[in-house]
């Protein structure tokens, strides 16, 4: 049983172009503290996207991460917070 306090943020994972194609999906709602996390969730949920756009918690090159609408990052570090949205998407997906 978890105690207080330990819950890990609930957030919401995007997927944009290429990302979306793969996992068959628009969204997942996981937990996650930092990016790594949620990318590696995303990869243990959706395996076709591991080895296509993900590798072992990290993004490949040519995929960008979101984050809220506001940032652009590919650091695993990145610290999440409840409520947060991720979207994956491919680093050309522009028009």
């Amino acid at each position: 049983m978890e105690s207080a306090g330990t819950e890990r943020p609930r957030i919401t994972v995007e997927f944009f172009g290429i990302p979306r194609e793969r996992s068959g999906v628009p969204a997942v709602e996981i937990e996650a503290g930092q990016l790594g996390e949620a990318l590696s969730e995303v990869g243990r949920r959706l395996p076709a996207l591991e080895g296509e756009c993900l590798e072992s918690g990290r993004l490949l090159p040519g995929f960008l991460v979101s984050l809220n609408a506001r940032e652009f990052t590919t650091d695993p570090t990145t610290p999440l917070r409840d409520g947060d949205c991720v979207l994956i998407l491919s680093a050309d997906a522009g028009g």
